[in-house]
């Protein structure tokens, strides 16, 4: 038990070491050995950990989409109970990443630009993106919209882009505007399904 605790301390240890420098740097901007030297931890157990770099890497772009989504998630509900409300919402954590460090953008389109097309990292990135969007669908449904799945790329869309024009200007004015900009899109989207429901009741 004692070993098994030590080796997982030692593990979070590495992956929390490697996604700052991740996050600052990009993925080719840092080295194993800087890893290494960060985390305090020999070559020899971060390779008993991590095989390679490119697992290394798929570990913390993992862990990332885990964390990233449970943050819009949270936000989201922060909102309240109507998904029109936590549609717009959600935005609160791009705030809450900008107040915490400022912007790096967004890690997975980082590791999107750095990477192969045929690399495990690519393929985590397109899955993050998936499930992102799947959620946003089911939130665009639930808030009545006539075509969640177009409110729901327009929604991802301004997180993207919000996240980059976040890196570009270190100005959280940006995420403000793109909240702004998602509500306009939750009512344009909604209110269509809206009045024929009202007129359907009459």
């Amino acid at each position: 038990m004692v070993t098994r605790t030590r080796k997982t301390n030692t593990e979070e240890k590495i992956l929390a070491t490697a996604a700052e420098l991740f996050y600052a740097n990009g993925l080719r901007g840092v080295g194993i050995d800087q890893v290494i030297a960060e985390s305090g931890v020999a070559k020899s157990t971060l390779y008993v950990h991590f095989r390679t770099k490119d697992e290394l890497v798929a570990r913390y772009l993992r862990r990332t989409d885990d964390s990233w989504m449970a943050q819009l998630q949270a936000a989201a509900q922060r909102a309240g109970d109507d998904a029109g409300a936590q549609l717009v919402g959600l935005f609160d954590a791009l705030l809450d990443a900008f107040d915490r460090h400022g912007f790096f953008g967004c890690p997975f389109v980082s590791a999107a630009v750095e990477t192969g097309l045929g690399s495990e990292a690519r393929a985590i990135t397109v899955q993050h993106t998936q499930r992102r969007q799947a959620w946003l669908t089911e939130l665009g449904a639930a808030a009545g919209a006539e075509d969640p799945g177009s409110l729901a790329r327009h929604i991802g869309l301004l997180i993207d882009g919000a996240l980059a024009s976040g890196r570009l200007l270190q100005d959280r004015a940006v995420v403000d505007e793109a909240k702004a900009a998602a509500r306009l899109l939750v009512a344009g989207h909604t209110s269509r399904q809206n009045r024929s429901t009202t007129q359907e009741t009459r």
